[in-house]
């Protein structure tokens, strides 16, 4: 295994690691505004609201994120072009983006229906007593308690979903895992390129999960 040949071209590496950080990025921030709509919905006495996204949880969570990334690169712009007759060329990494974020979204918002539900009624009715309507509520008592407790979940769904974007390699996105893929195939040396992606897949969930005990110490302190 010549790993000489992957520090040779560990720049390339290394501009697939910025794409697939920017990927990860791009899909939690979309991921969390979905999951707290979601969670939010779930929950909702709206019975469209919450038969809606009952609906998109269910579908998102019994389909494969692969079919989902192959269904927004390949699937939409066919639909699109059936039914305008004009083509449409999705870009690999924006259409990795959604795909991962809309996917994540789904999980999201379990995970922000169980922190809402976890805090005690009594919280809801002290704050309304105090003259906060239910929005307000939620706002500012609810949501910040229940975000606490979902931290952990939330950066095992960030560690996931880091991992998880190397699946958009399967449609051309330049990321870490195409990358090697790349070299591997070029001087057909795909365990050393392979053994350096899983390097540098380890590092970055290392670090993340550092930081997130760090912020879980930081909270605790407050509390």
């Amino acid at each position: 295994m010549d790993l000489a040949l992957v520090w040779q071209h560990r720049g390339f590496l290394l501009s697939g690691t910025v794409t697939t950080i920017y990927i990860t990025l791009g899909a939690i921030s979309l991921g969390a505004l979905l999951g707290l709509i979601v969670g939010m919905a779930r929950l909702s006495q709206n019975r469209l609201a919450a038969t809606l996204s009952l609906i998109y949880v269910t579908i998102i969570r019994g389909t494969p994120m692969l079919l989902q990334i192959l269904f927004f690169f390949f699937g939409i712009p066919q639909m699109y072009m059936l039914l305008t007759g004009q083509s449409l060329s999705p870009s690999p990494v924006l259409t990795g983006i959604i795909a991962l974020g809309i996917n994540s979204g789904a999980y999201m918002g379990e995970i922000v229906r169980g922190g809402i539900q976890s805090i005690e009624k009594g919280q809801m009715e002290a704050a309304r007593s105090l003259g906060l309507n239910h929005g307000q509520a939620m706002r500012f008592v609810i949501l910040p308690q229940a975000i606490k407790r979902i931290i952990p979940s939330l950066a095992n769904e960030f560690i996931v979903l880091l991992k998880d974007s190397s699946l958009v390699s399967s449609i051309g996105a330049g990321e870490l895992m195409y990358n090697s893929r790349v070299m591997g195939a070029k001087y057909y040396a795909f365990p050393a390129f392979l053994m350096g992606a899983a390097i540098v897949y380890l590092s970055l969930t290392m670090v993340f999960a550092q930081l997130v005990t760090r912020l879980e110490r930081r909270l605790a302190v407050s509390d």
